[in-house]
Formats: C-alpha cells, structure tokens, sequence
C-alpha cells in the first residue's frame, strides 16, 4: 500500500470553517481528488482510515463534518464501539443536527468542499469524485445533481432516502446528473426500501444517467462501518471493489 499523509484542516465556507480530514499519498504529487461524505456517526478514526485506504490507491481524499455548525470534530462523543443499545441516545444528539442540515445549506457546503479541494496543491485541479455512506449517500447524489460540471463519478453506499415522495428528494435531481453513479445498497434496509430503489432506478434511466445499482444480499444499514454493530466484512470489501472500480475508469489526472 502506498504511504499516505493525513491532516486535519479547516474548509472556509459561507457560513464559517468547516473543519475537516485530508488525506493523499505522501510522495509530493497531485492526484485525482475525492469529496467523502461522512455517515450520522461523524468524522472519526474508522471514517478517517477509509479515507487513508481510497488515498493510498492514489487518490486526494476529503472528509468534512458537515455538522460543523454544531461544533468541531468530534461533534458528539462516541464509544470506541457502536452497539445497538447506544444508538437512540445517540440519535438523540444527532438527529437535530441532521434534521437542521437543510438541502440549501448542504449544498452551499458542497460548493464551497469542491472549490477548496480542486485548488488544493495535493489535487490534480481536475473533475472530482464523491462518495458517501448513509446520510453521506443522499450528500453525494445531491453534490452530483447540483454540481455536474465538477463531479465526474459518484458512489453512494447503505444510503437512505434517496428517492423518497418528499419534494426535495435527492432523486429528482437526476436530470441534472452528468456523472457515473454506483450504488451498493443494503439488504432490506428499512430506510430505503424496493419501491425507492425501483424510483431512484427509474429517475436515472430516464434522466439518461450512467449508473450501476446493486443491493448487497445480507448487509444491513451501515455495513462498512467496522466500528458499529451494523459491519459486515464481506460486503465491505465488494464495496471497495466497486469504489475503486468506478474512480479508476472516471478519475483521470488532469480531466
């Protein structure tokens, strides 16, 4: 594995800094960049040694919290270990944040990530990647349906609500898609069942979308997250497959 150099930095935008891990091999070079989207649980050192995993196969990695509004990483404190039994209390503390995180000011974010990222010395200035895992899954689509003049492919992973009746439904933002998606979602996933993966599928048809859609039989929500009860080994490394897969063939130096 190529040695990487990770930091914690801060991302001006409209509304304050964001503070935020970067990550890139450590050999001087610029490389194709990559905008991760955090899940609910936040930046911290299992979400950061993903991002050190993409970055040493060669990429420029950014991971804001996006919940910077609320506070510096870490937002909410965690147990090294994220069993079923904490969640509520922990969605107690996070939800609202969450819930305050409008598509507006999400997006006003993902301006100001992108520019940030595509200027930084490390980066290769060119069309950028983003992925993004649960609510980080929604995030990503929206940045490539808000940003296609940036934002070459895109991956989402266990997200939920990506195609819901709601009138701000990430979904309805196919149109505007000009990236090449993936979506590894999870088995029954309760926040994102058949009938939105069948309207998420068909928005992307229609819109003429490049996309690949596959649910992973016997993942549960969260399954890349090894620091939660939800990790499943399996389907994590088919999801690093598919990641790498989708950012060899679309992020070119330079483009």
């Amino acid at each position: 594995m190529t040695a990487v150099q990770g930091t914690m930095v801060d991302v001006p935008t409209p509304d304050g800094g964001a503070d935020a891990y970067l990550t890139h091999p450590d050999d001087g070079a610029a490389h194709p960049a990559v905008l991760l989207y955090m899940d609910a649980f936040g930046v911290r050192p299992h979400l950061t040694a993903m991002a050190d995993r993409l970055a040493a196969a060669g990429y420029t990695v950014l991971v804001p919290n996006v919940f910077y509004r609320h506070g510096r990483t870490p937002v909410v404190e965690l147990p090294e270990f994220i069993d079923p039994g904490r969640r509520p209390e922990i969605f107690d503390e996070i939800g609202p944040m969450m819930r305050a995180l409008t598509p507006e000011l999400a997006m006003r974010d993902a301006g100001a990530y992108l520019d940030w990222l595509r200027q930084r010395p490390e980066a290769d200035g060119g069309a950028v990647g983003v992925t993004g895992y649960c609510m980080g899954a929604v995030l990503a689509l929206r940045t490539a349906g808000t940003y296609p003049d940036q934002v070459v492919a895109m991956a989402g992973f266990h997200g939920g609500g990506l195609a819901s009746e709601e009138p701000d439904s990430p979904h309805l933002l196919a149109g505007n898609i000009t990236a090449e998606l993936y979506f590894g979602h999870a088995d029954q996933d309760h926040a994102l069942p058949p009938e939105q993966i069948e309207r998420l599928d068909r928005a992307l048809t229609e819109a003429g979308v490049s996309f690949h859609s596959e649910v992973y039989p016997g993942a549960g929500h969260g399954y890349t997250q090894a620091d939660t009860a939800a990790y499943d080994e399996q389907a994590t490394e088919r999801h690093w497959s598919a990641l790498l897969d989708l950012f060899g063939r679309t992020l070119k130096p330079g483009s």
